[in-house]
């Protein structure tokens, strides 16, 4: 098997995450000693309170987007390893 090969092996399997579980845990604190000091200071009227329910909905969804698109082969946004498994059997040929 040649190095290109096992490289496109390794690349295409490797199901773990990329992600580092601390880098996850400081951002998720920041962000939530973000929007406590947000809802702290800012006035109680319901446009502010809307605002930061926004944002918080868009900064949680984006969490869950880029934790679902660290790993492609599972999840509920799932892409098939179908492809990878037969252009390696080409390869390997």
């Amino acid at each position: 098997m040649s190095p290109l090969t096992l490289g496109l092996v390794v690349f295409a399997f490797a199901l773990g995450a990329t992600l580092l579980g601390m880098l996850l845990v400081v951002v998720v604190l920041w962000l939530t000693l973000l929007f406590l000091s947000f809802g702290l200071f800012a006035p109680a009227n319901p446009t502010a309170v809307v605002a930061l329910m926004v944002a918080a909905l868009s900064v949680s969804a984006a969490l869950f987007l880029i934790l679902e698109l660290d790993r492609p082969f599972d999840g509920l946004i799932a892409i098939s390893n179908e492809p990878i498994v037969k252009a390696m059997s080409y390869l390997g040929h």
